[in-house]
């Protein structure tokens, strides 16, 4: 058997135009217009902008969403972007923005918006910067005695990406990662089997072992803790970035994770639970005191990701996820959660 060659959607491109748009001494300049990054990273809108002498700046603020005649909202008070906006500008000329563990939902073109001391003194700044947020996910396709593994995203990523592949397994085929153009730096792709590196080739990696019971995922050099969730053929498993987490009390948590099953069989449903009732568990969401507590951010693929907000004291427990498929079910280890009280100041004399 053999794993021929596969074409990645993962390409690079940048495109990093000042962008002036304004009159009589009202201008917002970004300096990149478009930018297409992973998922959980970090990115900064980079931008500056001028203002007519005799004006002073009060207020600054940047918005995705407007519409004719209505003053657009600031993204600050978003409870969507709580604690995950940095505005990193000032009052004067500078007006960047950083966002932090960005999340597919965040794509969208922001803008940035002043308000002065004089009567009209608005301005917002168009077009904007359109952001576009991936995750990296391992397509597979062909027969059983022929494979392609491809490394794919939504967009296409603004830096130069190195492609990281992760394996696990026993058999014997050939591994291949290649681009369907030529890039103007050459990439590094890394394979991983079951977690670990095995090799980073600037063109591909042979490997002598592989089966269907192996586990597959990729990852951008740089960004390896972002890696794509695995794919498998034969195998059962959920996996969790934390196995034990500890925040505060009216917090915001979410409880990472991701899942793989095998390719034949289909997800019919996926849920959390806490404890074992009878002889099975207890979907969450259908528990008293969860209602409006708790946001399954997952999917039926490979993403089981829980977000649990407002945390109360009464939230500690260890928190599982189980999915059923149209034959199986499987239910991964528990993430421990503590949750403490208001910090307290204590004092060493």
């Amino acid at each position: 058997m053999s794993l021929r060659t596969a074409g990645s959607v993962l390409v690079v491109f940048l495109w990093s135009v000042t962008v002036v748009l304004g009159q009589d001494g009202w201008s917002v300049k970004y300096t990149t217009q478009s930018i297409c990054t992973l998922k959980g990273s970090t990115v900064d809108l980079s931008c500056s902008f001028t203002y007519p002498s005799g004006y002073t700046v009060t207020t600054t603020f940047w918005f995705n969403k407007w519409g004719t005649g209505v003053e657009p909202k600031d993204l600050g008070p978003n409870p969507e972007y709580a604690g995950r906006l940095e505005y990193h500008g000032d009052k004067k000329k500078d007006c960047t923005l950083k966002i932090t563990d960005l999340r597919e939902r965040d794509s969208a073109t922001y803008r940035f918006r002043l308000l002065t001391d004089q009567e009209g003194g608005k301005y917002s700044g168009s077009p904007g910067v359109t952001l576009s947020v991936t995750g990296l996910q391992v397509k597979v396709t062909g027969g059983h005695q022929d494979k392609t593994l491809t490394c794919s995203t939504t967009c296409t990523l603004t830096d130069n990406p190195t492609y990281i592949w992760y394996k696990n397994g026993a058999g014997k085929r050939t591994l291949t990662c290649s681009t369907t153009c030529i890039l103007t730096d050459n990439p590094t792709y890394i394979w991983y089997k079951n977690g670990h590196k095995v090799k980073e080739d600037t063109s591909s990696l042979n490997s002598d072992y592989f089966s269907d019971a192996d586990s597959y995922s990729c990852a951008v050099k740089g960004h390896e803790d972002l890696h794509s969730p695995a794919v498998c053929q034969k195998c059962w498993s959920v996996t969790y970035t934390h196995q034990s987490i500890c925040a505060l009390k009216g917090s915001t948590v979410n409880i990472s994770c991701s899942y793989t099953y095998p390719s034949y069989h289909e997800i019919k449903k996926a849920f959390w639970f806490t404890n074992w009732s009878g002889m099975d568990a207890e979907d969450l969401s259908s528990v008293p005191g969860y209602e409006g507590h708790i946001e399954y951010l997952g999917d039926n693929e490979s993403d089981c990701t829980l977000r649990i907000t407002d945390l109360r004291l009464s939230d500690s427990a260890g928190f599982r996820f189980r999915f059923i498929t149209s034959g199986e079910k499987a239910a991964g280890s528990p993430v421990s959660l503590t949750v403490t009280g208001n910090l307290s100041l204590i004092s060493h004399l």
